[in-house]
């Protein structure tokens, strides 16, 4: 019998005890909760993490190795956490990683420069990773009014969204981060030239423009003469680490270092940590087995804090976009990412929490809460905690027949010790890290997006055919 006979027979007779593994590190605790997952099937998934070489996968990505094979090249986005944390490994050039150490420093100086021109908006102009990093970052560790500036961030198809936005601000007030990696998407090149067109009324170009991009040459045939840049092989969705963040660092300033030592501390325990590989194991086995064996196809992430809304639409592109594929043929997993929606917990519970506690959908679930919130915001703490557990395993003796729920969503509890810079990066590295193993896993590259753009070559086919 081979390990996927022996997955599927042991998926027909799983019972409904709870699978109980507990992690802590000084960033984050992790509770399981997963109703069927046992330490027989994380054995079986283990063989196959050994018989792929897995741990081989994750040297080959942090050494800079041709990891992301479609388009033959590695994937650095790691480095910068790398350069800052407190025990780095250096395992790129020198010549790179001052590159990057300079770059970051260089976003970190641009805001005294920015605020001594007067300038008090900052418009970012970028889509996907451009957006959901600086735009997470600037929401979970900013106060509104403590920022130093107004941020926009503008999208771009929708010409109305820069009307709306943009067109009421002062020119001589206002500055632009035009941030994108190729410098060849739709959106932010229609979104730059609608931004050009307004700051020519009344101010110069290069004196109100920035270009964040891995591609220099085409940045300054755009006209930019301001840049900083970053590695090729960083993707959009891993760029947060990287200047890409800038709108984030003219907040943050020398703390986005901390960010990036958080990073760091997760990518250190990847590799040197067999505690914290469980943990990451937990995470990826499970998602796997209960989408492949299971029929648990969905995936609902829940924050039971405010600032952490945004958290939700990070890991949704991060997960959808990077194991978002086609099977690969040689895998014993033929079906790949699960389906991530989610939404803050407290909202969530007025709303689709209807479905999931009598619905007969099948999801999993991914809940996070902050531990400091037990004094400081008790009934938020108490709503994770009761919410996990009716979820995974709830109590129906108290409840009349129309009121018992399903009790059978499969849920991992995050617990962040607080809410800070160090704290968060090492959760969104631990995030990337259990998508990087569910990929090594599935066989499949986490590095590419080619469905993102089949859609950008028809879209430009429907112009041309009808005079767009």
């Amino acid at each position: 019998m081979n390990i996927k006979e022996e997955l599927q027979e042991k998926s027909q007779n799983t019972n409904g005890e709870i699978f109980d593994f507990f992690f802590e590190s000084k960033a984050l605790s992790y509770k399981s909760l997963l109703k069927g997952f046992n330490k027989d099937i994380f054995d079986l998934f283990d063989l196959t993490y050994k018989d792929l070489d897995i741990d081989q996968d994750i040297k080959d990505l942090f050494y800079g190795e041709e990891i992301n094979v479609t388009e033959k090249q590695s994937a650095l986005h790691h480095i910068y956490r790398d350069i800052f944390s407190e025990k780095p490994n250096n395992f790129q050039s020198d010549e790179l990683l001052q590159n990057c150490r300079n770059s970051i420093q260089d976003c970190i100086e641009l805001r005294t420069k920015l605020l001594d021109k007067g300038i008090k908006n900052i418009v970012t102009i970028g889509i996907g990773g451009s957006f959901e990093g600086p735009k997470l970052l600037i929401e979970t560790l900013t106060n509104p009014s403590t920022r130093h500036f107004n941020h926009i961030f503008l999208t771009g198809p929708d010409h109305i969204e820069f009307n709306e936005t943009v067109e009421p601000l002062v020119q001589e007030e206002t500055f632009f981060i035009v941030s994108s990696k190729s410098f060849s998407t739709d959106e932010t090149l229609q979104s730059l030239e609608l931004a050009k067109n307004w700051i020519l009324k009344n101010c110069d170009f290069n004196s109100h423009f920035i270009a964040i991009t891995s591609q220099p040459n085409k940045a300054k045939e755009l006209g930019f003469n301001n840049m900083i840049t970053f590695p090729n092989e960083i993707g959009g969705r891993y760029s947060i680490w990287s200047p890409i963040a800038l709108p984030a660092i003219l907040e943050l300033g020398k703390d986005f270092i901390e960010f990036l030592k958080g990073g760091g501390e997760a990518d250190n325990q990847l590799l040197y940590d067999n505690e914290y590989k469980d943990f990451i194991k937990t995470l990826s086995y499970s998602d796997l087995w209960y989408s492949n064996f299971m029929q648990r196809e969905t995936r609902v992430l829940l924050t039971y804090s405010w600032k952490m809304r945004y958290f939700n639409d990070y890991a949704q592109q991060l997960e959808m976009e990077s194991i978002g594929k086609q099977p690969n043929k040689n895998s014993i997993f033929q079906k790949t990412g699960q389906i991530v929606f989610g939404g803050f917990g407290s909202t969530a519970q007025h709303s689709y929490f209807q479905l999931l506690h009598q619905g007969t959908s099948s999801v999993c679930a991914d809940i996070f809460t902050i531990e400091d919130y037990k004094n400081k915001n008790k009934l938020l703490f108490a709503q994770s905690q009761a919410q996990a557990n009716l979820l995974a395993n709830g109590d129906n003796a108290d409840l009349k027949d129309y009121e018992k729920v399903n009790s059978n969503v499969p849920t991992n509890l995050f617990t962040l010790k607080t809410l800070n810079t160090f704290n968060l990066g090492y959760l969104i590295a631990s995030w990337e890290h259990r998508t990087f193993l569910t990929s090594q896993m599935l066989e499949i590259n986490p590095f590419d997006q080619y469905g993102v753009g089949a859609g950008k070559i028809f879209t430009n086919k429907y112009l041309d055919e009808h005079g767009g």
